[in-house]
C-alpha cells in the first residue's frame, strides 16, 4: 500500500485581495460604460441658499435658451434640454471628443419654503441661473430684545 502526500494549501480556491479588487473595478467600469450609453449627460449644477432665495446654477453651454424646458411640478424642479453635436465639422476630422452631447434632464426637490411661482431664469455665458425666492414666512425674522437699564431696575425695586 502506497500513501501519497499532498501539500497543504490553506488558501487554495480563495482569490487574492488584488484579484477581488480588480474584479470590482472591472465590474464598476463595465457598469459605468453601460450607464453612459443609456444616459447622455448631466450638466454640473451648484445650488446655494441666501437669506432671501435659493439659487441653482447649471453649466449648459451651447444650448439655446428657447430650447430649455424648465418647470416645477409637485415641488420638483426639472431642467431639460439637448446639446447637439456640431455638424459643421466632419466626424472623421475629430481627433478627440470629450464633451458630452445629447439630451439631459436634472431634477431637484424644492422645500415648501420657496415660492416656485416667482422663479427667475437668466442665461449668460453658458450658465443657467435660477433664482427661487423664499416665501415671506420662511425668511428669517429679527427679533429685538428689550433690555431694562440696570439703574432703572434698581430704582424700581426699592
Amino acid at each position: 500500500m502506497r500513501a501519497t502526500l499532498s501539500r497543504f494549501e490553506p488558501f487554495r480556491g480563495v482569490t487574492t485581495l488584488q484579484d477581488q479588487i480588480n474584479r470590482l473595478v472591472n465590474e464598476a467600469f463595465d457598469r459605468t460604460s453601460d450607464e453612459a450609453n443609456l444616459t447622455a449627460w448631466a450638466p454640473a449644477v451648484d445650488i446655494y441658499e441666501t437669506e432671501h432665495e435659493l439659487v441653482v446654477k447649471a453649466d449648459i453651454p451651447e444650448i439655446k435658451p428657447e430650447e430649455l424646458d424648465i418647470r416645477v411640478e409637485n415641488n420638483i424642479l426639472t431642467i431639460r434640454g439637448e446639446r447637439q453635436f456640431e455638424k459643421e465639422v466632419s466626424e472623421n476630422n475629430y481627433l478627440r471628443v470629450e464633451r458630452s452631447y445629447g439630451s439631459f434632464s436634472r431634477s431637484f426637490s424644492l422645500a415648501n419654503t420657496v415660492n416656485a411661482e416667482a422663479i427667475k431664469a437668466d442665461y449668460k455665458n453658458g450658465v443657467l441661473t435660477l433664482s427661487i425666492p423664499k416665501r415671506e414666512e420662511a425668511k428669517p425674522k429679527l427679533i429685538k430684545v428689550n433690555v431694562e437699564a440696570p439703574a432703572l431696575a434698581a430704582a424700581a425695586g426699592r
